[in-house]
C-alpha cells in the first residue's frame, strides 16, 4: 500500500531509538513525509537516525524535545495525519534506579501525546506497548486477553501508558491502536538488549556473560516489527485494539548464546553474573506470543526466521564492533 503513504505527514517519537529508526526509514521509502522527534541534547544528537543514509536523513524534518513536555509535543504533532508513538524510557534496570523518571517519561509523555492528538485531530495514533506489561507467562501462548502483570516499574509505566490509551478511544473516540512488540532484534540494537550482548561477546570477549540463563522469550526481527506497525496504520477500522508482534515461538537464553556462538565459531564459556539478575520477583521467566489477532485483523505475520535475523545481525555487529564496549554491563 505505498499508495497510502505518498505525501502524508507523519510524526515519529522516539525517532532516535533502535525500532524507531527503522520504522522512520521505512516511512521514508514508503514516499512519506517525517517528522522525526527525538530527545533534545546539547550536542544535537539525533540517535540511531545518524544510521541512515545520508540522502534518506537530508530529507526527514527531526525536532528536538522531550515528551515530557507538553507545548513541545502539542507543537510536534501539528499538521500530522499520522503519529507513532514509540518515545519512552525502556531500560528495566535503569527503572529499578529511576522508577519517578521512567514513569513521568512513559506516562506523561504518552499522556502529552494523546491530548495533543485529540486538539490536533490526527487520522490515527499507533501506539507502543510492550510484552513486558504480560509479566511471566499464566498461560502460553500469551493472547492480548492475558492478565497485565507490573512486575518491574517499567512495566507499570507501560500497563499505565496503554490504559491511557485506551481511556482515550472509549472516552473521545480517539483513533488508537496500541501495538505490543515482544523482543524485537537486528541491526542498530544497543547492548543493553540480549542479542547484542551475546554477539559481542562471542565476537571480541573471551566469555559470555549473562543474567539469567533458563528465561525464554520470543524474539521478532525488527523489520518484522516496523511492518506490524505499518499494518496497524494502513488497515481500516482497527481502532482501539491491541496486537501482539511476536513470533509464537520461544526460546531459552542459554540456548540463544549456544546457537550464536556457534553461528559466530566461537565457542566460549558462558556463565551467570549477578549484577544483570533482576530482582526475583521481577524476573519474567517466561514470554511467548500468540499473534492470530495480528494475522486475522491486520493482514500481518512475521517472515525473518531467529537464524536469519540473527545472521544479519551478526553482519551488522561485525561491521560496527567499535560502537560497542564489549562485555561491559550497559543498561
Amino acid at each position: 500500500m505505498a499508495a497510502f503513504w505518498q505525501g502524508k505527514m507523519i510524526l515519529v517519537t522516539g525517532a532516535g531509538g533502535f525500532i524507531g529508526s527503522h520504522l522512520v526509514e521505512r516511512l521514508r521509502a514508503e514516499g512519506a513525509r517525517v517528522r522525526a522527534f527525538v530527545r533534545y541534547n546539547s550536542r544535537g544528537d539525533s540517535g540511531l537516525l545518524r544510521q541512515l543514509p545520508a540522502n534518506a536523513l537530508a530529507e526527514i524534518e527531526i525536532i528536538g524535545g522531550d515528551i515530557r513536555d507538553s507545548s513541545a509535543i502539542l507543537k510536534a504533532s501539528e499538521g500530522a495525519q499520522i503519529v507513532f508513538h514509540l518515545g519512552a524510557l525502556i531500560s528495566i534496570p535503569y527503572s529499578y534506579l529511576h522508577p519517578r523518571e521512567v514513569a513521568e517519561s512513559n506516562f506523561m509523555g504518552t499522556l502529552n501525546l494523546l491530548m495533543a492528538c485529540q486538539q490536533n485531530k490526527i487520522e490515527r495514533m499507533i501506539h507502543t506497548s510492550t510484552s513486558e506489561v504480560y509479566g511471566t507467562a499464566r498461560y502460553a501462548p500469551i493472547n492480548e486477553a492475558h492478565p497485565l502483570q507490573g512486575q518491574s516499574p517499567y512495566s507499570a509505566s507501560k500497563i499505565g501508558a496503554d490504559k491511557l490509551a485506551e481511556s482515550f478511544h472509549l472516552t473521545y473516540d480517539l483513533p488508537v491502536v496500541t501495538v505490543r512488540p515482544f523482543n524485537t532484534f537486528g541491526p542498530r540494537q544497543s547492548a543493553r538488549a540480549v542479542i547484542p550482548t551475546i554477539i559481542t561477546q562471542a565476537l571480541a570477549g573471551k566469555s559470555i556473560q549473562l543474567g539469567n540463563l533458563d528465561t525464554t522469550r520470543d524474539f521478532t526481527y525488527v523489520d518484522d516489527t516496523v511492518n506490524g506497525f505499518i499494518k496497524a496504520a494502513e488497515v481500516a477500522g482497527v481502532e482501539g485494539q491491541t496486537f501482539n508482534l511476536g513470533t509464537g515461538q520461544e526460546i531459552r537464553v542459554g540456548e540463544l548464546a549456544r546457537r550464536i556462538m556457534q553461528m559466530v565459531g566461537n565457542p566460549l564459556e558462558v556463565s551467570q553474573d549477578a549484577t544483570r539478575l533482576r530482582p526475583t520477583k521481577s524476573e519474567v521467566l517466561r514470554l511467548i506470543s500468540d499473534n492470530s489477532l495480528a494475522r486475522s485483523m491486520l493482514g500481518w505475520s512475521p517472515h525473518v526466521t531467529l537464524d536469519e535475523g540473527l545472521a544479519r545481525t551478526i553482519e551488522w555487529i561485525r561491521a560496527h564492533l567499535d560502537m560497542f564496549k564489549v562485555g561491559k554491563y550497559e543498561f
